[in-house]
């Protein structure tokens, strides 16, 4: 097993590379298209435009990435010890109208057929994605253990039920020249066939590049969100996106808290479930209390998932990928962020030793 670090794009810098590896990492999962603040919190916002310079000083844009962009990076990390393991999510604007079944759909299908081309031919072998309209909503702040600050689900709340204006997905917006009024609501039917025909077209393009497309589950999960049905917002919702193309291409970003978050009583079988199938291509690994509506992130050892039996369920079932520390709360320090994903390194790393793993 493989103990990795999440990076936004901001965070490509030597400093937080050598923190990185400090803490014990080996591998890199870079989240591409976002952009977050030092401190781990979203920027993001209803009136950020793609294009726009945010408050981090990054202009986001909408082009495919090169092989060229993405080498760099892999020299950057590869010069501080880490492997370059996954891509992470796509920028809505390389493929709104795929989600949304608009006009500009099949050409930004074969926009992403080259960028998982070139994912492939830079040796990335991880493309993790999240195929939803309304993406990360409804995050209240909240505080945990020794009241440190933390994120989670205080209930229903404007924000999961506010519906999406038009020119925008993922809490993005593509178009700022769209029309006033809202994205109309369709139903999960429409999601299901429009994800299938993005399956469809990708997962060979993927087979070719030697690329697994990861699939994450929807968080917050539940059924509607924003007025706009989710994918996977209960566990055997996986297993329907692994039926629907059978691949060795086809696999899925295993993300512990948000299938801990759903309204499913054994996480355990769930994972002993995807994991006996060898589907899993990497793992985000955080804790919450809680089930939705109502839950909260925690420290990695004080929530209601045991996570050394899953890092031992994994283990079993020969699970050799890279697990990282997806989310951590801020500690009380002078620097909240980087303590308390610390903390979170460290705790994991001592967990796989336990099971007599390598981390390799």
């Amino acid at each position: 097993m493989k103990l990795g670090f999440g990076f936004y794009r901001h965070m490509l810098t030597d400093d937080v590379m050598r923190f990185a590896r400090q803490c014990g990492a080996t591998h890199a999962v870079v989240h591409m298209c976002d952009y977050f603040g030092s401190d781990g919190s979203s920027q993001k916002s209803d009136n950020q435009p793609i294009g726009a310079m945010d408050g981090w000083g990054v202009t986001r844009h909408s082009a495919i990435w090169s092989v060229d962009e993405l080498l760099a990076i892999k020299a950057q990390l590869t010069r501080h010890g880490l492997v370059f393991e996954a891509v992470e999510n796509f920028d809505p604007a390389q493929w709104h109208d795929v989600l949304l079944d608009g006009p500009k759909r099949d050409a930004q299908l074969e926009g992403l057929k080259q960028l998982i081309r070139n994912v492939g031919q830079a040796g990335i072998p991880i493309y993790g994605y999240n195929f939803s309209l309304a993406g990360v909503a409804g995050r209240a702040t909240l505080s945990t253990r020794g009241g440190a600050e933390a994120v989670g689900l205080d209930g229903d709340s404007e924000l999961i039920r506010k519906p999406i204006p038009n020119g925008m997905v993922w809490n993005m917006v593509y178009d700022t020249d769209a029309p006033r009024g809202f994205l109309p609501s369709i139903d999960s039917d429409e999601l299901w066939r429009r994800y299938t025909n993005f399956l469809r077209a990708i997962i060979p393009a993927a087979e070719q590049a030697g690329v697994a497309m990861a699939a994450h589950p929807d968080d917050p999960p539940l059924p509607v969100v924003r007025s706009q049905p989710r994918l996977v917002y209960r566990h055997h919702l996986y297993q329907r996106v692994l039926d629907i193309m059978p691949s060795s291409s086809n696999k899925l970003e295993f993300c512990v808290g948000t299938l801990a978050e759903m309204q499913d009583p054994d996480l355990y079988g769930c994972v002993e479930r995807y994991s006996r199938q060898g589907k899993i291509g990497y793992v985000h690994m955080r804790n919450v209390r809680g089930k939705v509506p109502h839950y909260c992130e925690t420290f990695i050892d004080d929530g209601d998932t045991d996570v050394p039996r899953v890092l031992g369920i994994l283990h079993r079932n020969g699970f050799d990928g890279v697990v990282i520390p997806d989310h951590a709360p801020k500690m009380t320090c002078d620097a909240p962020w980087y303590a308390g994903m610390a903390y979170a390194m460290g705790y994991l790393k001592s967990c796989i030793q336990q099971l007599g793993a390598p981390v390799t």
